[in-house]
């Protein structure tokens, strides 16, 4: 078991009194009423010249192509009519490559592509990918030995953020931990209409220190006064003692915690596919998530699987089964 689940799942006992391995399981059958927009997908093709830069060749869970067409077989049954494709590589070049591979599967609404705000060229790479509606924005955090904190301070760097806003874009964060979280608050407050969406808030280990956590929670509720900030419940499912954790139950309370602070208008869903299959398969991951919010009303499902993300990434229908509001 990895030591980032193990501190995960100590954080989830300290607020939830039961951890079960057991519960109740959805079949394949028992997918959604409606659509739903996975807002969080890899696709990377090991197979290509060159290689890829993640995931290292000895990942033998991941180490395999990553395409639309896999995602949509693994997919497609539980109701997801679409998805947003997040950046998983730090080489300029595959920001043309991923768009490239969106362009020829209409289920990719959308794109999360990778840019440093403050390199010489970034504002002519931002008005050149701009260009293609399939670009959503950029994802910058805790990933490729970058660390958003310390980059704030760089010369150009926030300028860099609020071309961002100019353009009606995203960021997108990465690996939360609490000094990740205190950064994209100090971007919050520095460019208050810069749309951010906080990935995989659930995996944030909580610090047990009293003085640390009652810090990372003022931060969290100081963004989410802002109304453009949104939050990915994903990267959900975790394993202890080599089992998976499959009763919902015991994800609901951190979970809800979340959801309460931000609102229902505010939360996403992300599956983290496939880096997701390190720990659950996309029908596990599914049948864990849905679980933990089948208490939340219709019109809150609705939100949380598809509507939120119309508002965080303003994306642009392509198929005709994908919903509009």
């Amino acid at each position: 078991m990895r030591r980032r689940d193990l501190l995960k799942l100590a954080a989830l006992r300290a607020v939830a009194p039961v951890m079960a391995t057991a519960g109740p399981q959805f079949t394949q059958s028992e997918n959604l009423a409606g659509a739903a927009i996975d807002t969080h997908i890899h696709l990377f093709d090991t197979l290509r010249p060159g290689g890829v830069p993640w995931p290292e060749k000895t990942d033998m869970a991941l180490y395999k192509p990553a395409l639309p067409d896999r995602f949509i077989g693994q997919s497609a049954h539980f109701g997801i009519v679409g998805a947003i494709a997040i950046e998983c590589s730090p080489l300029k070049s595959d920001n043309q490559w991923l768009l490239n591979v969106a362009a020829d599967h209409s289920v990719i609404v959308g794109v999360i592509g990778d840019l440093i705000p403050d390199a010489p060229d970034y504002l002519d790479d931002l008005d050149r990918l701009r260009q293609n509606p399939l670009f959503l924005g950029i994802r910058y955090g805790n990933l490729w030995n970058r660390d958003l904190a310390a980059d704030l301070d760089k010369p150009g760097f926030l300028d860099g953020l609020k071309a961002l806003a100019a353009a009606g874009l995203v960021l997108d964060s990465a690996n939360p931990d609490p000094r990740l979280i205190g950064a994209i608050r100090r971007v919050s407050e520095s460019v208050p209409d810069l749309r951010i969406v906080i990935d995989h808030l659930p995996h944030a280990v909580v610090p047990a220190e009293p003085g640390a956590h009652d810090a990372y929670w003022a931060d969290l509720r100081a963004l989410a006064q802002n109304p453009h900030v949104f939050v990915k419940l994903s990267e959900i499912p975790v394993r202890t003692n080599g089992r998976l954790v499959t009763d919902p139950h015991a994800y609901r309370e951190p979970l809800d915690a979340i959801w309460d602070l931000f609102g229902e208008d505010h939360v996403l869903f992300g599956s983290d596919w496939p880096n997701s299959d390190h720990v659950a398969s996309y029908a596990q991951t599914f049948a864990i998530v849905r679980g933990c919010v089948m208490h939340k009303s219709p019109a809150a499902q609705e939100k949380y699987f598809w509507k939120n993300s119309l508002a965080a990434y303003r994306w642009k229908k392509r198929r005709p089964d994908q919903p509009t509001a």
